[in-house]
């Protein structure tokens, strides 16, 4: 092979690696394909939401309370109990646990009374990037709405969203399933610390 036409081969890969590189999603998880445990993960504790804590047959260990910004909540007997960060119904059976101590099989109930409004990061392909204030547990439907949509370059099979944890999850979802509510997409929920992305 002679000399350019070496060189042509060569800017031919480099220019193919730089394709494949702008081709690539990284790593990911599709939303149907998620752990049955996160997809059917309810509502998280954060500060600041309000919570109804009802100990059956015991109205003086019974309290409403609300989520401090250290996320504890104080209930009698028990002082300080971590919340943030709990379903309710993770934390009513933590509570059950720690209150065996003080009374027999005791029967606990953590209900939301008021929850505190989140802010979402929509980036990428969007018409309007910004936060979204939302409650929490909407779908992805109702925030890519107010953030204007997708722009015309967007492609309507990357849209993700980053979860925090340990390590972070990158979910990925196609517009379609969104807006036919088709499987995990239609029932997911967004929580306090996600973050949308569109490509």
């Amino acid at each position: 092979m002679n000399r350019p036409n070496r060189l042509l081969l060569c800017l031919s890969l480099v220019v193919a690696g730089l394709h494949s590189g702008c081709a690539s999603v990284g790593a990911f998880i599709w939303v149907d394909e998620l752990p049955r445990a996160e997809a059917a993960k309810g509502y998280v504790i954060a500060s600041g939401d309000s919570l109804n804590v009802r100990v059956w047959n015991q109205d003086a260990m019974s309290a409403k309370v609300k989520v401090r910004s250290d996320g504890q909540i104080t209930l009698p007997l028990l002082n300080d109990v971590d919340a943030a960060g709990y379903t309710p119904a993770v934390l009513a059976g933590q509570l059950q646990t720690r209150l065996k101590d003080f009374i027999n099989n005791p029967v606990v109930t953590v209900a939301l009374e008021e929850t505190r409004p989140i802010s979402v990061p929509v980036l990428g392909e969007i018409v309007k990037p910004g936060l979204v204030p939302v409650e929490p547990g909407t779908g992805l439907i109702p925030v890519l709405a107010a953030a204007g949509g997708l722009t015309e370059w967007a492609k309507g099979d990357r849209i993700f969203v980053i979860r925090p944890g340990n390590p972070p999850m990158r979910i990925r979802f196609r517009l379609e399933s969104l807006t036919h509510a088709e499987g995990a997409a239609g029932t997911f929920q967004l929580q306090a610390g996600d973050q949308i992305v569109v490509e």
